[in-house]
């Protein structure tokens, strides 16, 4: 047996000895499965914005009931490869189930600010749960706590191939497969 076969073998041994026997790898159905690089963490976008800090409160400016323009955003870390660019913006705590506020796709990849109110040229902006195209912000029941609304910034390695005023799940259907990387920013909103 040659020198490297030998490591390669108790390394192996090793490997299996601690994980009880089986070699632990991401995503991997079968026991014993050993590469030669550890698998790459998934690729994050870092979504930040001058208006309100991940976790802080959404300013009323961006709410329906102040201007109910999208928020100032910055982007870092989009990867190469990315054809374009989408946004959706989530309550998490809606009654029923998430509700979206603004679904908006085919940004240029090279964006990386979006001011306040921005319609990025040459993007397409689908059909909230309003019912309305465009973005509404942030506008839960009174009363309620505080909501957790979620903008999530997705790379795609295509546009999708979608018609202005699409639906939130058209636009989910379109990314599945074609998402990159993804960056979120959280805010909480209440009356």
């Amino acid at each position: 047996m040659n020198k490297s076969v030998a490591i390669a073998a108790a390394l192996l041994t090793t490997v299996t000895g601690c994980a009880g026997g089986t070699a632990r790898t991401t995503g991997a159905a079968s026991p014993i499965t050993m590469t030669t690089t550890t698998p790459a963490a998934p690729h994050r976008i870092t979504v930040t914005s001058t208006a309100y800090p991940d976790g802080g409160t959404v300013p009323r400016r961006f709410t329906c009931d102040g201007e109910d323009v999208s928020p100032p955003l910055a982007l870092s870390g989009v990867p190469t490869g990315t054809d374009s660019l989408a946004v959706t913006v989530r309550d998490l705590d809606a009654p029923g189930a998430p509700f979206t506020h603004w679904l908006i796709w085919g940004i240029d990849a090279g964006t990386r600010r979006l001011s306040a109110g921005e319609r990025p040229r040459g993007a397409a902006e689908g059909r909230n749960s309003f019912g309305r195209t465009g973005y509404n912000g942030p506008c839960p029941p009174r009363g309620d706590r505080p909501h957790r609304y979620v903008l999530t910034v997705y790379a795609t390695d295509r546009r999708p191939p979608l018609s202005p005023g699409a639906s939130p799940d058209d636009l989910r259907r379109a990314l599945s497969g074609h998402t990159l990387a993804t960056g979120t920013l959280t805010g909480r909103y209440g009356h």
